[in-house]
């Protein structure tokens, strides 16, 4: 059970809720890295899920059905289902992922997650400490993936390098605006609490910003390995 006066206390709750967002961030991206690697190694387990169209189509389904789980009904599950959910995600997360151990080069995988590290870093450092509106950013972040989501899917049909670049560049900027943006949504959100939080609202909190920034991360990462991507795609 957490001490108390944390939960009442503003600003030592932000600090330490905080602190559990990211330790709950990297042990998903820990698991989902552990399960796409070993994945890749097993010949017979890549052509049984991640080559099985219908395998792969149940695990997409899962993973959307997770999100969608969590997401909607945090607010009403226990703080433990929570925590399961976000770790299953990552799981399902890492099964998908693991084509890239395929598509790409150690080397453009290396680049793309450190650079991705020090943009979602920068980005989450500002959304925690920046004296700015960044909670007004919002109606712009979204339209700008409404317009990304339309424009990915126009290249999907007609496409060019070119607008794959672009793509991804805005696609680079977005989720790092959306970085901040979800990252100051944690500190605004401990706020509201005021004077008292409880443990189950605390541990939901947590897992919901860990799952926010954990897509941001993944997004950023994604963006950044198409222009590194000059590996041994087959």
């Amino acid at each position: 059970m957490r001490d108390l006066s944390i939960l009442q206390n503003v600003e030592r709750r932000e600090n330490t809720l905080l602190r559990n967002v990211y330790l709950y961030l990297f042990a998903g991206l820990a698991l989902t890295a552990i399960v796409s690697f070993a994945l890749s190694q097993s010949v017979t387990l890549m052509r049984a899920v991640v080559l099985n169209p219908i395998s792969m189509l149940i695990v997409v389904i899962a993973q959307f059905a997770a999100v969608f789980f969590i997401s909607a009904r945090v607010e009403s599950m226990k703080s433990s289902t929570a925590v399961m959910a976000f770790f299953l995600y990552s799981i399902l997360t890492g099964i998908t992922f693991s084509v890239l151990f395929i598509a790409y080069s150690p080397l453009s995988m290396t680049k793309a997650f450190l650079s991705a590290s020090a943009v979602f870093v920068g980005a989450s450092l500002y959304g925690t400490f920046s004296k700015k509106n960044v909670r007004s950013w919002s109606r712009y972040l979204f339209m700008g993936l409404f317009g990304l989501l339309i424009a990915s899917v126009i290249n999907m049909i007609f496409y060019t390098s070119t607008m794959d670049l672009i793509i991804s560049a805005v696609g680079v900027v977005l989720f790092t605006g959306l970085t901040a943006w979800d990252t100051n949504k944690i500190v605004a959100m401990n706020r509201e609490f005021s004077g008292y939080m409880s443990q189950a609202d605390y541990t939901k909190i947590g897992i919901l910003g860990a799952l926010d920034l954990y897509l941001d991360f993944l997004n950023i990462f994604l963006y950044l390995l198409r222009f590194f991507g000059n590996g041994n795609r087959e």
